[in-house]
């Protein structure tokens, strides 16, 4: 059996919600309807029984190339489990260390450099690894910033259409470096999200309780966790500008 929310989403693109037929082909249904919206918890569900570890990362894949068409990754994948700790307000002064030697590192190249992510919220819930965010002109132009990047510590990891992932590629998950072109949806959605958070309690205090139930439900699959809290996001960004 569905949850409401979702038999609610399967009448919507008119299929029976307790004979939807195949799960796969239902996911793809609701994703063409309702586009990031649909996620990955819900490929989960439409199986409707517990999924071993093999099982996740098989429908992850799977979600995956229909999310981010063409996307690769570099080297393989980390499976760290997800913790979520209180604010630290030792956070900004580690991304001030890092956006000093990727400046050094990157020059002109480099638009923008941009603390984002949870870690860049003042007082609210995170895991510890900080998220920086830069901003180059053309983002498809990997040598002029890849090498400059992995110079500071960090390795290319994922690629897809409009972003490029960086993280350590031994030892502790401390940052993630993410590069996107200067104005784009990438970089504009990023940087408003956080500084909604910022700015509205009531919103950072629900974000904070959304990601302890996600970490607790999800602490091994941290796609999942991350791609849960997307309808939350979406429906920060729909809101009017002040």
């Amino acid at each position: 059996m569905v949850s409401e929310r979702l038999r609610a989403l399967l009448a919507q693109v008119g299929l029976d919600p307790d004979d939807f037929g195949d799960p796969a082909e239902a996911w793809r249904r609701l994703h063409e309807r309702l586009g990031r919206r649909i996620t990955l918890v819900d490929r989960y569900e439409l199986e409707g029984r517990e999924l071993d570890a093999e099982e996740r990362a098989r429908l992850g894949a799977e979600v995956l190339a229909i999310q981010c068409p063409g996307a690769e990754f570099a080297g393989a994948t980390r499976a760290d489990p997800v913790e979520v700790e209180p604010y630290d307000p030792a956070w900004a002064t580690v991304f001030e260390r890092w956006r000093e030697r990727l400046a050094g590192a990157l020059g002109k190249t480099a638009v923008r450099i941009e603390h984002v992510g949870s870690t860049a919220v003042p007082g609210l819930v995170a895991k510890p690894v900080i998220d920086i965010q830069v901003s180059v002109p053309d983002v498809d132009d990997d040598q002029a910033y890849v090498p400059a990047i992995e110079s500071v510590g960090v390795s290319f990891r994922f690629r897809e259409q409009g972003h490029r992932y960086f993280r350590p590629a031994t030892g502790p998950r401390t940052v993630h470096v993410h590069v996107c072109r200067a104005g784009g949806e990438w970089e504009r959605e990023h940087l408003r999200f956080r500084d909604l958070l910022r700015a509205d309690p009531v919103l950072r205090e629900a974000y904070g309780a959304l990601k302890l139930e996600l970490a607790r439900r999800y602490r091994d699959d941290r796609l999942a966790y991350t791609d849960a809290k997307t309808a939350f996001i979406l429906d920060a960004l729909d809101r009017p500008a002040q």
